[in-house]
């Protein structure tokens, strides 16, 4: 069956897992991490736009300090990370080299998704970084967070982050060719299921619970991963690092994989997401041409067509556009505070920066962040 969500797929966001990159914790397999080096390269001259969230420090860490089981004490947990995430980062780096591309070291933890400024600010430094073709290196910050506020696992990391730039499709590397029915590493009848719904509820019945000696996630929280994804319209595969070229292959649709599909392409999930916000946190009154390029072009809203800010309201916040008569035209996300948006209104893009100081975005709210009433 032709897997078309991952050939159409423009922007990925790919998890490599520990046991995958340190060859079962002897060390980073420098080797294999050139390989997917190799394969990513590919995959950007064709056309596909890549983020990397890669596990390996921690179990580098371990290496580096010849530590053979992972330990259990948060503190030397958080030393082998700061140690281990040298040695990963500058594997990544020494390799893109060779084909002159730049990488950037992005560690994030629970308060930089959850906090809504840092939350755009991270979404805004990454969005910044493919448009500049620079490969994003993304892991937890584990030498800061605790137990209470961490992600839990590199699955979970992942999926946020195909939610926070807007992946097609989060690529979930194990050693594992997939989600079996019953646990292949007991059952010599279990079989492979090519293809699901991410909201299937039955998935998780199927998958084991447990991880590997390095890592914290097992297969049920790749589905949940998958879960997660799926709220921005972003598809799943899991499938096995161990098979040769993986990467290219599954972009040819010739690899044993598990593709658990999204209900709703990206933008139609987001549009839906936001015409069902009902907490409006101000308003923008409109000009009468700005109503009429909303309905009829599609455009994003700027500051130029709005002749007023109602209410106290943060950049991220979900604002109503209305008429000149208060009805609701449209809402979305708008790009700068109320007390920032009462300075520009009224005013072209290209004074929003002598206003304010600096340019945030030239639009109010763009279009992509943007539905019709």
């Amino acid at each position: 069956m032709a897997r078309t969500e991952v050939q159409e797929a423009k922007r990925w966001v790919i998890k490599i897992g520990s046991a995958v990159l340190t060859d079962d914790g002897r060390g980073l397999d420098r080797a294999s991490i050139g390989h997917w080096v190799e394969q990513i390269v590919e995959l950007r001259q064709r056309g596909v736009e890549i983020v990397l969230v890669s596990s390996g420090a921690v179990a580098e860490g371990m290496s580096r300090l010849g530590w053979k089981n992972r330990p259990e004490a948060l503190n030397e947990l958080q030393a082998a990370a700061a140690i281990g995430q040298m040695g990963l980062v500058q594997a990544y780096e020494s390799c893109f080299q060779q084909y002159g591309i730049h990488t950037a070291q992005i560690l994030l933890d629970h308060d930089d998704l959850s906090n809504r400024e840092r939350y755009l600010n991270a979404r805004s430094t990454m969005k910044t970084l493919i448009k500049l073709g620079a490969i994003s290196v993304v892991n937890e910050n584990d030498t800061v967070v605790t137990d209470e506020i961490r992600f839990g696992d590199n699955d979970t990391l992942a999926a946020l982050v195909a939610n926070l730039v807007e992946a097609d499709l989060l690529i979930i590397l194990t050693d594992q060719d997939g989600l079996f029915d019953k646990d292949p590493r007991t059952h010599a009848d279990a079989a492979l299921i090519p293809r699901a719904a991410a909201s299937d509820e039955t998935l998780e019945g199927m998958a084991s619970g447990t991880g590997g000696r390095l890592g914290r996630g097992g297969m049920s929280t790749k589905i949940r991963a998958a879960k997660l994804a799926a709220r921005s319209g972003c598809h799943t595969v899991i499938a096995s690092g161990r098979r040769q070229s993986l990467l290219r292959t599954l972009h040819e649709d010739s690899t044993p994989a598990t593709l658990l599909v999204a209900d709703e392409k990206p933008m139609a999930a987001r549009k839906r997401w936001l015409a069902g916000q009902l907490q409006m946190r101000g308003k923008l009154v409109l000009d009468a041409g700005a109503v009429t390029v909303l309905r009829s072009q599609g455009k994003s809203l700027l500051p130029v067509g709005v002749c007023a800010v109602e209410g106290d309201f943060t950049r991220g916040d979900i604002v109503a556009c209305v008429d000149a008569e208060g009805i609701e035209v449209a809402r979305g996300l708008v790009n700068y505070s109320a007390d920032e948006a009462r300075k520009i209104i009224g005013r072209p893009t290209a004074d929003i920066g002598s206003i304010l100081g600096y340019l945030s975005a030239e639009e109010l709210i763009h279009r992509d962040n943007l539905v019709m009433a």
